[in-house]
């Protein structure tokens, strides 16, 4: 069993990173081989719109002909078992990173057919980890609750599963004083950290077992 987590922040120690590291010790526990990747220390782009990943008999139909930073990882992830994706929440959606990814890695399976059916030819299990600094009950407020749902259904789409993870109202800073914040209670935000957040981490921690331990 081998299970690759993609963190999509550029923070290495921070929210997101820390949850996909305890969902990598999860599944370490189970047996599994695991391995973190950090998209901001690649060189790459998203999706180019050259269609070579849909052409009938083409050399490149149904993967990614573009060859960069990300060629590599594309072709760990179409070997691999577990898939993990991790990514803060900026200005309501994903990072930059992890939406280029993202199409880098669906698209050249998704078929401009009737029922936009998909060709990836493996079996995959997936888990997806969002972080964010609003509180979980205004989510549907900011539309957060589609926006996450609209990236699950289309990784089940392509991949046929997905767990989805939220980890909300998140820590930002480690001394808010120093940031224009005020936006924010500080105490509030410590005290979530410390009482929380583990709680959090013991949820990626579970999600990595169990998605590592599925037959």
């Amino acid at each position: 069993m081998n299970v690759i987590a993609v963190n999509g922040s550029p923070r290495k120690t921070w929210n997101t990173a820390t949850l996909l590291e305890h969902a990598l010790a999860g599944a370490a526990g189970t047996g599994a081989e695991t391995e973190l990747v950090h998209l901001y220390d690649l060189e790459f782009k998203g999706c180019v719109s050259c269609f070579a990943c849909k052409k009938i008999n083409g050399k490149h139909h149904g993967r990614c002909a573009v060859t960069d930073g990300l060629t590599p990882i594309l072709r760990k992830i179409s070997e691999t078992d577990t898939l993990i994706l991790g990514t803060p929440v900026y200005f309501g959606a994903e990072t930059g990173e992890m939406r280029s990814f993202l199409e880098r890695l669906m698209f050249p399976f998704l078929t401009y057919t009737p029922d936009y059916a998909s060709i990836f030819p493996g079996k995959l299990r997936v888990g997806l980890v969002y972080t964010m600094n609003i509180p979980e009950t205004v989510l549907p407020a900011y539309n957060y609750d589609k926006i996450f749902a609209a990236t699950q259904g289309a990784l089940t789409r392509i991949f046929g599963n997905c767990e989805l993870l939220l980890s909300t109202d998140t820590y930002q800073f480690s001394d808010y004083s120093k940031y224009l914040s005020t936006g924010f209670d500080a105490a509030a935000k410590k005290k979530r950290r410390e009482e929380i957040f583990p709680l959090d981490c013991k949820r990626a921690f579970d999600l990595g077992a169990k998605l590592a331990a599925i037959d």
